[in-house]
C-alpha cells in the first residue's frame, strides 16, 4: 500500500504543473524529442528540461538519447496510479449520485401520491 501511495504522490506531484500535463497530454500521441516537446513553450531550454527530469523522476515518462537527440515517450505503467485513483473516485461518485437520483425520485413519487 506504502508502494501505491508513493506511486500516486509522485504522479500527481509531476501533474500538478500545467506544463507537465502539457507534456504528458502530447506523449500520448507518440514519443517525441525534447525540441518538439519545448517548441510551444515560452522558456529556456534549461527550465524545460527541469520539467521533464520530474515527469521522468516521478515515472510519468521515459526518454532515451541515440546521438544527439532524446526522444521521450509516456510511461504508462506511471499513469496508472493515477488513473486508478480516479477511476475508484469516480466509481464513487458515480455511486452517490445515482443514490441521489433514487431518492428524488422516490419523494417526487411520494408527493405525487400524497397530492392524490
Amino acid at each position: 500500500m506504502e508502494n501505491y501511495q508513493s506511486s500516486l504522490d509522485a504522479a500527481f506531484h509531476a501533474l500538478a504543473d500545467p506544463t507537465r500535463r502539457a507534456v504528458v497530454s502530447r506523449l500520448t500521441k507518440g514519443p517525441a524529442s525534447v525540441k518538439e516537446l519545448a517548441e510551444p513553450f515560452s522558456m529556456g531550454l534549461p527550465a524545460f528540461m527541469k520539467h521533464l527530469g520530474i515527469l521522468e523522476k516521478d515515472g510519468l515518462i521515459r526518454s532515451e538519447k541515440v546521438g544527439r537527440i532524446r526522444t521521450c515517450r509516456v510511461n504508462t505503467e506511471g499513469l496508472a496510479a493515477a488513473e486508478s485513483w480516479l477511476a475508484e473516485q469516480r466509481r464513487l461518485w458515480q455511486a452517490r449520485t445515482d443514490r441521489l437520483a433514487d431518492y428524488v425520485e422516490t419523494q417526487m413519487t411520494r408527493s405525487i401520491d400524497d397530492a392524490d
